[in-house]
């Protein structure tokens, strides 16, 4: 078996299906994208795990089991499971799968069952928080409760687990904010901030929260205006501090809360970059709403989107999900039982070893929806134009001005004086504007970003598993050089998005 040391830390590697071997695996936020890939993958490739308990947003167990038949094993993502089961699948996931009704935004997790509780607490070896709120602009008490108290409650139960060898929290690389060059893997600790505005504080954030909602409860507002306050001081306190997005603020405060409180408990943090479709397993393509680039491929492919703000030599660090959830695997095996105030951090993306250019997403979108083009609502095929890039967010703006705005001012006027004869128009056109407004705001950080992912710890991972002649790497490959970036999207990634997300 070979070592080596990433932060002071011994490793061993062993075969990956004998450590899932007769394991119990607790997985937050188990209707999730990552979280159904994660369930999937163990339960094909190492039957004889123990359980996996999968932790459901529910009220009670009768709830979380049709969530779990609705949203999980119902998905085509567990055909090749299926096909492998044949008659014996229903009484396999029966098995293996223990449906938890729970909530991580609470003590406990939320479990109402004392006796279920009891047995998770005495069997669990490992647990993958994957319970995240991945909206770029959702409410800022909604995304501190689950992304960063959220963490510490999976923390507090991991630390009552008996014989708990380790836990993964799964983490997003976008922690890092917008900052440019090489982004190494290195910790948050409490009160960090990207900007060095002092001050940030925790406890503080929460109090601030709770002050707000209470002056508008006070105040009557209605629950849209509560939204809307809630979504905006997301905005303002992460900007505040040098993030972009609540989501990559309450984020890096989650891994914050684990460093500070986890003592001696056996922590992993992975941080992918843009998860999109599975490249090789169970099956290339699958995916499930609508993630980062997809809502451009989305756009674009409808004919939502002639236009695009970016530099074309921006590189746009995208990983596949089965990737993804291989590196957890290998990661938390690699980990197991180590106990130290360290916790090792593996970035998990593609910009440094295999890096991919807007340049080219545009070109192979062009050439992919110019083949295959969409076919709306009226039966008729979308012809895709070359999208026109725009360099730069001040030209964005002048292009959006020019050839949108004016005319939409204008239609708005003809409008008036022809009685409302265009209004078709005028509404179809100021659907698009929003669409393409709100985007751009949201994604600005990505598109123009300037950062590339060192992941230094993930090659160590991947040398010393290769090294190691035990690990199964022919079944959790998760190196991104392998991928042909031209052939994926052509042949995997576009043809998944259309099959699968396209309405």
């Amino acid at each position: 078996m070979h070592t080596f040391l990433p932060h002071d830390q011994q490793m061993e590697l062993g075969s990956i299906l004998q450590f899932l071997d007769k394991k119990s695996i607790l997985v937050t936020g188990g209707a999730g994208f990552l979280a159904k890939i994660f369930v999937e993958k163990v339960l094909r490739s190492q039957p004889n795990v123990k359980k996996l308990y999968l932790l459901l947003r529910a009220p009670d167990s009768n709830s979380a089991n049709q969530r779990l038949q609705n949203e999980v094993i119902g998905k085509d993502l567990f055909k090749v499971l299926k096909q492998k089961m044949g008659a014996n699948f229903s009484s396999f996931i029966s098995e293996k799968v223990t449906v938890v009704a729970g909530d991580i935004t609470y003590e406990n997790l939320g479990i109402k069952d004392p006796n279920l509780k009891e047995e998770m607490l005495r069997d669990i070896d490992v647990i993958v928080n994957l319970a995240a709120i991945v909206n770029f602009d959702e409410r800022y008490d909604v995304s501190l409760y689950l992304n960063t108290f959220g963490a510490k409650h999976v923390l507090d139960f991991a630390k009552k687990c008996s014989s708990l060898e380790v836990l993964v929290q799964v983490s997003t690389a976008y922690v890092s904010g917008e900052r440019a060059g090489l982004i190494l893997e290195e910790p948050y600790h409490l009160g960090d901030t990207l900007n060095g505005t002092p001050g940030l504080d925790i406890e503080t954030e929460e109090r601030l929260v709770q002050q707000k909602l209470n002056e508008l409860r006070a105040e009557g507002a209605s629950e849209d205006k509560i939204k809307l306050t809630m979504k905006d001081m997301g905005i303002e306190r992460a900007r505040m501090y040098g993030w972009p997005t609540v989501y990559v603020f309450t984020k890096a405060m989650g891994e914050m809360i684990l460093l500070h409180y986890k003592e001696d408990i056996p922590l992993v943090i992975v941080r992918p970059t843009i998860i999109t479709s599975t490249c090789k397993e169970p099956f290339p393509g699958w995916t499930e709403g609508i993630r980062t680039i997809d809502s451009l491929l989305v756009g674009y492919g409808k004919g939502r989107l002639t236009f695009f703000p970016s530099n074309p030599k921006s590189v746009v660090d995208v990983i596949p999900a089965d990737m993804v959830v291989n590196a957890i695997i290998v990661s938390m095996m690699a980990h197991a039982n180590q106990r130290s105030s360290e916790a090792p951090i593996y970035q998990v993306g593609s910009s440094i070893r295999n890096p991919m250019t807007y340049t080219l997403l545009q070109e192979v979108a062009h050439r992919y929806f110019t083949k295959h083009p969409w076919i709306n609502k009226e039966g008729k095929p979308v012809i895709v134009g070359k999208v026109k890039v725009l360099g730069s967010m001040a030209s964005f703006r002048r292009y959006i001005s020019i050839y949108y705005l004016l005319p939409l001012k204008g239609l708005e006027l003809a409008n008036t004086a022809f009685c409302q004869y265009f209004r078709g128009m005028y509404s179809k056109l100021h659907r698009k504007i929003s669409f393409v407004q709100r985007l751009i705001d949201i994604y600005q950080p990505y598109l123009f970003f300037k950062g590339i992912y060192d992941d230094m710890n993930t090659e160590k991972l991947r040398i010393v598993a290769r090294e190691s002649k035990v690990v199964e790497m022919d079944m959790f490959y998760f190196d991104p050089k392998v991928i042909n970036w031209e052939d994926y999207f052509m042949n995997t990634h576009c043809p998944g998005i259309v099959k699968y997300i396209f309405k």
